[in-house]
């Protein structure tokens, strides 16, 4: 199906956005749709395997400079707004395919917060590899019995202290980029504590990845199994400090979920365009389907939640740049608000196309749509990166207060 016409451009006001952001975003835009659109309904229709992951749009991506934004002049771009900046790229990508922002998450917004908490030694082996592209990192926390909950008495995967460093052994499920990775930052169980961990997947005796999961959406997004058999990892690999691991991990997914916000922008901007779009090609009753006033409602209560949203994402995002660890209640109300928002958008914007709406191809025309799309990856954005329920949680312990909540 065609570009249809952006209404974020005339909806959609820069106030008080840094000009570098905005200048970023112009330049992601047009680095976006010619490194990524071409290649993007493909991605999000093949299924997993161990040869689909999207390689064009990933080192089309890094070409263009998209993996540096997060990081310091020392290696990547030097922004004075890393995180707005990156988050900023994430909507960009996500608008084509959310799938693939989803990649770019776990890339560019959870193992660059792992990764600055190393060593300057192990910074300086690892950043030029993961800014050019030319390495592929994992963020690897959640377990089959591990996820929302990350507690120690949870968390199965374990690494014991042998000599000059860790004997690692355990199980990783739904890790992100696993099949094609490198390297990945591991969520270990230490004792009465956690440590996080930078393994070499290639170069390591003992580790197995999986055949990647077959799921129902985010199909260029491959996730898969990471297997430890008494692997060992040098001290140096350590991130952050022994025992000290659960707040490396919980300040990366802070990050990840100000970043899966912006995605859940992304889609949910990509879903209304396509709506409105319809609306003012698609007649019915001799007037186009758009002078229906429940449509024109609808749409109106839309825009306006998304102009919330992308609000929420950008000011929690400011806030960590302008040097809060925690940037709560914006953080979790942008998650969750966003990525529903999202999911409720592409069904919005199905029912609006109709039949077509529901179609992948009609192949008698051989017209092609991506709503069906749209739909199956939103629902993903409600339930990774802390589940929507645990975010509203969050909210409400800073609402009411912990001693009532818990």
């Amino acid at each position: 199906m065609n570009e249809v016409p952006r209404t974020q451009d005339r909806m959609w006001h820069d106030l008080g956005i840094p000009e570098e952001i905005a200048a970023l975003r112009a330049e992601m835009r047009t680095a976006v749709a010619e490194r990524l659109a071409p290649y993007a309904r493909e991605i999000g229709r093949r299924e997993e395997t161990a040869d689909s992951f999207p390689w064009k749009a990933f080192r089309g991506l890094a070409e263009a400079g998209a993996f540096a934004v997060p990081f310091t002049a020392e290696y990547g771009r030097g922004l004075a707004h890393p995180l707005l900046g990156t988050c900023t790229v994430t909507e960009e990508i996500a608008y084509h395919s959310s799938s693939m922002a989803g990649v770019y998450d776990g890339q560019c917004i959870l193992v660059p917060k792992a990764l600055s908490f190393a060593g300057a030694e192990l910074q300086a082996r690892l950043l030029p590899g993961l800014i050019s592209g030319d390495l592929v990192f994992s963020f690897a926390t959640t377990e089959p019995d591990a996820s929302s909950d990350l507690s120690v008495d949870s968390l199965r995967t374990e690494a014991v202290e042998d000599g000059d460093g860790f004997v690692v052994n355990g199980r990783k499920r739904w890790i992100t980029n696993s099949v094609v990775a490198d390297w990945v930052t591991v969520l270990c169980r230490t004792g009465n504590g956690m440590t996080m961990l930078a393994v070499d997947l290639k170069n390591s005796e003992g580790v197995r990845v999986g055949k990647p999961d077959l799921k129902m959406g985010h199909h260029g997004q491959l996730t898969a199994d990471i297997v430890f058999e008494n692997v060992r990892v040098p001290r140096e690999n350590v991130l952050g400090q022994p025992g000290k691991g659960l707040s490396v991990a919980l300040a990366c997914l802070t990050y990840g979920r100000i970043g899966i916000a912006a995605a859940g922008v992304g889609v949910a901007q990509s879903a209304l365009d396509l709506a409105v779009a319809r609306l003012r090609s698609r007649h019915l009753f001799g007037k186009p389907l758009g002078a229906m006033q429940h449509w024109q409602y609808r749409l109106a209560e839309r825009a306006t939640e998304l102009e919330c949203a992308r609000t929420l994402y950008q000011k929690a995002a400011l806030r960590v740049d302008g040097g809060e660890r925690a940037p709560e209640p914006e953080a979790a109300m942008a998650k969750a608000f966003a990525t529903r928002l999202a999911a409720d958008l592409a069904r919005d914007a199905i029912q609006i196309h109709g039949g077509y709406g529901f179609a992948r191809e009609v192949a008698e025309t051989g017209e092609t749509y991506h709503l069906e799309e749209l739909y199956r990856d939103a629902k993903i954005l409600e339930i990774f990166e802390g589940a929507n329920e645990i975010q509203h949680w969050l909210v409400a312990r800073q609402l009411i207060g912990r001693d009532v909540t818990g």
